[in-house]
């Protein structure tokens, strides 16, 4: 409490120090159906811009969502090379990963949800949706869902970048940006690769992506494909921290096709698209036969949106059908098909200060039946910086094939599984107002049925099971400065409160329901050193429930010119000794440096 307090008081002191600055950039926000500007939004949305992720010291798309309160990014290893994505305290299963819109989950496991075929400079921006986004994309977006833009850049150039590090650490990669005048293209590859911190940590990572887009009259025509290895040690990563020499081989492919026009009042956007994952694990890395697990999954699908603008505001509709086949030596054969409908309607009233959007949802899954979730939006303009907004959804997700089939000494899969569902209520606050940019939201979600992995004493095996309930309670403040002077750039502030009470559970042990961070705050300050030359420094306390709490500090400092970009970035400079899941220990103090060269054609 004493902590909480303390940075309400430091928030409410910025608030008031700050008043002066340059017009923030509106950002449209793509949803499924409607588009808004970042301001007109009703939701409690956060924006990662490419100039963002430039100056952070970061070295993957992991390290990045973890420098923003809310999101929770539980690592094994380093650099991302395997790790979980939660927002506010959901488990890894029930956060929706998408490319440009296309769905990135994974039907096998949600381990595999960032195994994302592209690279950090191939990123526009990151659009984070927090709360229930179930009623516009379907499944997973229980708690949230985490859209990432890449484009052609509009421009023809090349990029080179090298970088190298700590541990034999080094990365290679090169993009290409070519643009006439109705076609533009961009492709990108990568490859990096360590020998890692600690025994069996290694791993080589390989990358390549493509996009591309036609400019028709009034729309366009796309295609993105991308496909990304890994290979890594996985010393402790699953099962018990004791098993040193596991292994694990994923690969992820995606490839989509869309068009979108505008017909007067109607936009239409549509989408085919397919995804396909392969993973293999094995116990005893030099000795596979002892124990191996194999897995290809293919998801398949089209999608089409449209909306159309009249008198009443702005009316959504969406169709989604896909096909979700999984052969793996564990889980067996398996296949679903999948419909999707939704429909939601913006009004506005008194002079666009009032917005109201409801919603509703249709799923039918050929394994589990079909479900009805419904939603609302509504937000109140104040004046042109001060808005109102709150939300309410009902959620789900059905259980994964790992859920419900699994089988190995110490799981077992639980094929009686239902779906998991949620009721969410939020309430927020938004200021836009010249420097600053503030967020307060008060939220709290009503779980039934959530799924956890479950055993009554240690010699048990692990099972999922359906318990009876889970009661989410939070509070997150986001607080955004940019300065006028010259020596400060900007300063941020993030903080989330969570309680989360399980209610009934008759288990002594419970795999992550209880595991999320009750308090999170980072505090990010970038400034200028001398001409060119600047630096971030991002400060992170995570005060997990049952772990200890921990103080991070990274930074990074940079020198940049039209055409060359230099960097050295220290993470964990106070060599702070961690564990984020399945007690991993973390990396310590690692120092890395690189360098980007861009040559305009």
């Amino acid at each position: 409490m004493k902590l909480f307090i303390s940075i309400m008081v430091l928030f409410m002191y910025l608030v008031l120090a700050a008043q002066q600055d340059r017009e923030l950039e509106e950002v449209v926000i793509q949803g499924k159906t409607l588009s808004l500007p970042f301001n007109k939004t009703s939701q409690n949305v956060q924006i990662i811009t490419k100039e963002q992720i430039k100056a952070m010291p970061a070295s993957s798309i992991e390290e990045v969502l973890s420098y923003y309160s809310g999101i929770d990014i539980r690592q094994r290893g380093a650099h991302g090379v395997q790790a979980d994505v939660s927002i506010r305290g959901s488990s890894f299963e029930q956060v929706l990963i998408l490319i440009n819109g296309i769905r990135m989950n994974d039907s096998q496991t949600g381990h595999n949800t960032m195994n994302i075929p592209l690279d950090l400079a191939s990123i526009e921006r990151i659009e984070i949706v927090k709360g229930p986004s179930a009623r516009r994309f379907g499944q997973n977006a229980y708690a949230g869902s985490i859209n990432i833009v890449t484009r052609p850049s509009g421009k023809n150039d090349i990029t080179i970048s090298s970088s190298g590090g700590g541990f034999n650490t080094y990365s290679l990669g090169a993009a290409l940006n070519r643009t006439g005048k109705k076609f533009s293209q961009f492709l990108q590859a990568e490859t990096s690769q360590s020998d890692g911190y600690r025994y069996n940590t290694d791993y080589q990572v390989k990358s390549v992506w493509y996009q591309n887009q036609y400019k028709l009259n009034l729309g366009e025509i796309r295609m993105q494909g991308g496909f990304i290895n890994k290979k890594f040690g996985a010393n402790g990563f699953y099962s018990s921290p004791l098993a040193k020499d596991q292994y694990e081989a994923n690969q992820t492919s995606m490839v989509s096709i869309g068009w979108s026009q505008k017909f007067r009042n109607f936009k239409w956007v549509s989408n085919a698209y397919w995804r396909r994952s392969q993973d293999e694990y094995v116990f005893e890395r030099d000795k596979p036969s002892k124990y191996r697990n194999f897995h290809i999954g293919n998801n398949a699908g089209i999608e089409a949106n449209t909306n159309y603008t009249s008198f009443l505001g702005i009316t959504g509709v969406g169709l989604d059908f896909r096909k979700e086949y999984l052969s793996s030596n564990n889980l067996g054969d398996n296949q679903r098909t999948v419909y999707f409908a939704f429909l939601e309607h913006r009004f506005t009233f008194f002079k666009n200060k009032l917005d109201i959007t409801p919603g509703i949802s249709f799923s039918d899954y050929s394994d589990f039946g079909n479900f009805w979730y419904p939603g609302i939006d509504v937000g109140y303009r104040i004046d042109q910086q001060n808005k109102l907004f709150a939300n309410l959804g009902k959620t789900y997700r059905i259980p994964t094939y790992t859920d419900l089939n699994y089988s190995d000494p110490i799981n077992e899969g639980n094929s009686k599984l239902k779906p998991e569902n949620a009721l969410s209520y939020e309430l927020g606050y938004r200021l836009m107002h010249k420097n600053i940019k503030t967020t307060i939201s008060l939220f709290r979600r009503e779980s039934k049925k959530s799924i956890d992995w479950t055993k009554d004493s240690e010699e048990d095996r692990w099972k999922p099971e359906n318990i009876t309930r889970i009661n989410t309670n939070g509070v997150e403040v986001e607080f955004n400065y940019n300065f006028i002077v010259s020596l400060f750039n900007s300063v941020s502030l993030g903080y989330t409160y969570l309680d989360n009470n399980m209610k009934y559970s008759k288990r002594a042990y419970s795999r992550s329901s209880l595991d999320n961070l009750r308090h999170q705050l980072v505090v990010k300050l970038e400034h200028k050193l001398i001409k060119n030359i600047s630096n971030q420094i991002i400060y992170r306390y995570n005060d997990r429930v049952n772990l200890d709490d921990y103080h991070l500090l990274d930074d990074r400092i940079m020198y940049q010119t039209n055409n060359i970009q230099l960097y050295i970035q220290m993470t964990n400079i106070l060599n702070t000794k961690y564990t984020e899941t399945n007690l991993v220990p973390m990396p310590g103090r690692w120092i890395q440096g690189g360098i980007v060269f861009k040559n305009f054609l």
